[in-house]
């Protein structure tokens, strides 16, 4: 499964959480498979996204609130696992696109290959962390995990890109960006 496959299957299942994804990859395949006023897409700021996600969740009493992250953004911000951990949302959904690479900046390797991120996330204090490898897995996962109170963690294993990356850029402006995501969250 690649990262486009995996983007739209999971954005297939959305209703009216409210999604941050991550900078780069994620932003734009997400925005190319299912823009919605309740994706915040970020344009910069790698490795944030679980951060701007937690401060989201604390603020949503309703809806789950999902962070699309990439394996290079989680190792970047660490720290976000902790804290997300420690401070427990209930509503807290991350799921992280791990293809074992930096794909915007040109695929050089992270070591996720030889480290477990799901079980960073689980000693973190995740109340649920599992990785998936297929598209029924992520079905099967994702069903569940929406339904289901977190923090919680899914690793979903993608393929690198081969050769160009053959995606479009997000259209909006950070502004309008946020006036959409905001408009979401009332």
């Amino acid at each position: 499964m690649n990262c486009r496959e995996a983007v739209k299957t999971v954005t297939a299942i959305l209703q009216d959480q409210l999604v941050v994804c991550a900078n780069g990859i994620i932003s734009r395949e997400t925005f190319t498979a299912r823009d919605r006023v309740e994706n915040f897409y970020m344009i910069g700021s790698m490795g944030l996204a679980s951060s701007i996600g937690l401060g989201v969740a604390l603020s949503e009493n309703v809806r789950k609130v999902i962070v699309f992250d990439g394996d290079g953004n989680v190792l970047m911000n660490l720290g976000s696992l902790a804290m997300v951990g420690a401070l427990q949302p209930k509503n807290f959904l991350h799921i992280v696109f791990d293809n074992e690479a930096y794909a915007s900046t040109g695929n050089q390797p992270t070591c996720s290959n030889m480290i477990a991120l799901e079980n960073i996330a689980k000693s973190s204090g995740y109340l649920y962390a599992k990785r998936v490898t297929d598209k029924k897995g992520l079905i099967k996962e994702m069903s569940q995990l929406l339904e289901s109170d977190g923090p919680s963690l899914l690793l979903v294993k993608i393929s690198r890109y081969v050769g160009e990356i053959d995606i479009g850029r997000v259209t909006h402006t950070p502004n309008q960006i946020k006036e959409r995501f905001m408009s979401a969250i009332k």
